[in-house]
């Protein structure tokens, strides 16, 4: 595995940091080299003997990553000096048949599908155990009472059930599209120099050049294009925004958490001993560590995602530049949504939820948030325009001076008695579908996972 840096620590946690290192991507190289040759022995191009000795020295300890990245300034990228130092690794008998009828860029792009592929599989694997975190919360929380929140304000009352309900579906959701994607979107690719795999035959002379397309396609496992995709880069762009858009759910929940967080709103809170959020120079602080980490890592992807789809804008059959530009960008994004995929099923599946702090919030205002359902109780007597002018005055009353809206309430000409009032101002009865929308959130994810 490549060396850790100082930041991978929070910044490249998991196992997707080792799915995309050098080591990765070089194994991934000699994996497309191994494939194509392993392909070609099918249709006949070369015997099963000379192909298994190409495969046998595919092995990515056999070669210098850091040398094969100095001798690429020669060419302008390290699949050349790779394929030289394959060829005099298989002995002469061997050495015609690698990387035959294949581009530089064939091999790359080839190798960029699997490392995408592989990093995949933790990735998706860290985003179904935050979802599984988020649905076990709204089981257990579908009917717990709390201050929903709009432009940062308590607004109407929900239930903590129904926001990890909502962070479910997006956990779901954007596991979906990248399951969809790592299934039918990441391909092979193999064109030769322009795209015709002119080298492996004329159509003509029955050319064997589709076939071994099928057949790398299927020795690798990875989807068989219509036809080389050079510069029509729409699969890593699809792979680009599933990852933003996985990243962005993510991001979202984190902030959700260092909110409820916060000292002196304080509803939820990340378990852990010893040093685990802890402060260099505060002695007091537990900071939620894992959502912090997490959305911070989110937060990387955006311009990412921009470079990659700035970058499928290509010359002609073959780009100058623009596609040397999506190498360092992609292994970072995988990367950076990995870790936060990490984060978050760590940050989810530690999280402590305190019920009493959540009613005391919503009950702080002296029933502010059910401000709406007075209301429209007194639609009915009063007319909809008086009844919403005796609502906010009162509310803004009781902002003012600070005292509690049903205190205020009970003043006004017109308002419900004090039984009535305390009817119309616990926010257990005015939950709407909330209870229902949970339901609906666990019976979907369950139905995902039964597939």
């Amino acid at each position: 595995m490549d060396g850790a840096g100082l930041f991978d620590g929070v910044l490249a946690r998991g196992p997707v940091r080792s799915a995309t290192g050098d080591r990765a991507w070089l194994q991934a190289l000699l994996d497309a080299e191994a494939a194509l040759a392993r392909a070609q022995a099918r249709v006949g191009l070369c015997t099963a003997a000379v192909a298994e000795t190409i495969a046998a020295a595919c092995t990515a300890d056999r070669f210098d990553a850091a040398a094969l990245g100095a001798a690429a300034t020669a060419s302008g990228n390290p699949v050349v000096p790779l394929v030289r130092a394959l060829r005099d690794a298989v002995g002469a008998a061997a050495a015609g048949q690698v990387h035959r009828g294949a581009t530089s860029q064939d091999i790359l792009d080839t190798a960029a599908m699997l490392v995408a592929h592989r990093a995949l599989g933790p990735l998706l694997a860290d985003l179904a155990g935050a979802a599984a975190a988020a649905a076990r919360l709204a089981a257990e929380h579908r009917d717990t009472p709390m201050a929903g929140r709009t432009l940062l304000q308590q607004a109407l009352p929900i239930t903590f059930g129904l926001k990890a309900a909502g962070w479910l579906i997006g956990l779901d959701e954007a596991a979906a599209r990248l399951a969809e994607v790592r299934r039918a979107r990441l391909a092979v690719q193999l064109g030769g120099a322009a795209g015709t795999l002119a080298s492996l035959g004329a159509a003509s002379s029955g050319a064997v050049g589709p076939a071994v397309v099928a057949a790398f396609a299927a020795e690798l496992g990875l989807a068989e294009p219509v036809l080389p995709w050079h510069t029509v880069r729409t699969r890593p762009a699809e792979l680009a925004g599933a990852l933003g858009a996985a990243a962005g759910v993510i991001g979202k929940i984190a902030r959700d958490v260092i909110l409820l967080a916060q000292t002196e709103v304080a509803e939820v809170s990340e378990a852990g001993g010893g040093d685990r959020g802890g402060s260099s120079t505060l002695p007091h602080k537990r900071n939620p560590v894992a959502a912090v980490s997490a959305l911070a890592c989110a937060q990387r992807t955006p311009g990412l995602v921009g470079t990659l789809l700035a970058a499928m804008v290509q010359e002609h059959e073959r780009a100058a530049g623009s596609w040397h530009a999506e190498w360092l960008p992609l292994t970072d994004l995988l990367r950076a949504t990995g870790s936060a995929a990490a984060w978050l099923h760590d940050c989810l599946g530690r999280l402590r939820i305190d019920a009493d702090r959540m009613r005391s919030n919503l009950d702080s205002t002296g029933g502010l948030p059910l401000a709406e359902r007075v209301s429209g109780a007194l639609a009915a007597r009063l007319g909809k325009t008086a009844a919403d002018d005796l609502v906010r005055r009162a509310a803004a009353e009781a902002v003012a001076r600070g005292r509690s809206f049903a205190d205020v309430l009970a003043e006004q000409d017109g308002a419900p008695g004090r039984a009535e009032l305390a009817r119309l101002l616990d926010p257990t009865g005015y939950l709407g579908s909330a209870g229902e929308f949970v339901d609906r959130a666990l019976r979907a994810h369950n139905q995902r996972e039964a597939r």
